[in-house]
């Protein structure tokens, strides 16, 4: 399953990654650590990608000023 978000910021394209989040957001309602923590859990994501996604959100807080 390829992640709509992870794939827009690697594009680094910001209108791709708003629709991105739009997307999740319907498809994906409730904690999305907690959402990410199952695909962890379950295998559907790796420890590195999981990391990643950790990482990239975080800097997303820090730009938007969110910390």
């Amino acid at each position: 399953m390829i992640n709509p978000l992870y794939q827009s910021m690697m594009s680094n394209n910001a209108g791709n990654i708003t629709q991105a989040i739009e997307r999740l957001k319907k498809q994906y309602p409730g904690n999305p650590n907690d959402y990410i923590q199952q695909l962890l859990n379950t295998g559907r994501i790796s420890q590195g990608e999981y990391n990643a996604a950790v990482q990239k959100a975080r800097q997303i807080q820090q730009l938007m000023g969110m910390k």
